[in-house]
């Protein structure tokens, strides 16, 4: 049975039929917002190198790892004993990443981008020696900052199985993503919804569809494992 993609999407965004945002500033998940809105600021100005300046080098490591703090990825991780200096061979490899690798989105999945797609990931995980370069660490880091892919964390990977989809990150799984955005155009464009910035104002940048349909598919998850955990606790119920 597929998924009710409106009512996860409105979930995730705290709002409804009428007001689809509904977004409390404050919440962990506008540290996506706050992440993507910095580099992305680069990339609209057309100096992406100037990331990993001596001048900005240091502000770019810590908007990239309090991003990954907030979303869990320093537990059970090497990371948690790091500090915001050891990401500075990502922000290089983010700051000499290609014009054009700043522009794929779930629409443009072609072999071609998805081959692309693949050796970022390789070289993100290059530049950080020591750490376990898994997809959720490498793709987290690609959907925070490009925004091209949906994090494939442990609830997205449960919300692609739910939709009987590859859950892992490679070529079939990312063409299975291109697929369920076609099947889907429509609602994930329409939750689109423009980013949060530091005073919780509304900036003229959106959310990426990969963003979206990340959005759609970690929801699922979430449902499916807080039902998992719920007939578990049923189950150890004492017979009446």
């Amino acid at each position: 049975m597929a998924i009710n993609l409106e009512a996860n999407l409105q979930r995730y965004l705290g709002g409804n039929n009428t007001n689809p945002d509904g977004r409390d500033p404050t919440e962990r998940n506008v540290s996506f917002d706050h992440c993507f809105n910095y580099f992305q600021s680069y990339r609209e100005a057309g100096n992406t190198h100037e990331l990993a300046s001596s001048g900005n080098v240091q502000l770019s490591c810590l908007h990239l790892g309090f991003y990954l703090a907030s979303w869990g990825m320093l537990r059970n991780s090497k990371l948690l004993r790091k500090n915001a200096k050891y990401l500075v061979p990502v922000v290089e490899v983010i700051a000499t990443a290609d014009a054009s690798l700043w522009d794929i989105d779930a629409d443009c999945y072609s072999s071609t981008n998805i081959q692309r797609l693949r050796e970022l990931a390789n070289k993100i995980c290059t530049a950080l020696p020591g750490v376990s370069g898994t997809d959720t660490l490498k793709t987290k880091i690609m959907l925070g900052v490009f925004g091209s892919v949906p994090a494939f964390d442990t609830t997205f990977r449960r919300g692609c199985k739910e939709e009987r989809m590859v859950a892992t990150f490679g070529e079939r799984g990312l063409k299975k993503i291109a697929e369920f955005y076609q099947e889907n155009e429509t609602i994930v464009n329409a939750y689109r919804v423009r980013t949060l910035d530091f005073s919780g104002g509304h900036t003229q940048r959106c959310y990426t569809r990969a963003k979206v349909v990340d959005m759609a598919l970690s929801t699922e998850g979430e449902k499916q494992e807080l039902a998992d955990k719920l007939a578990a606790a049923q189950n150890k119920l004492p017979v009446a």
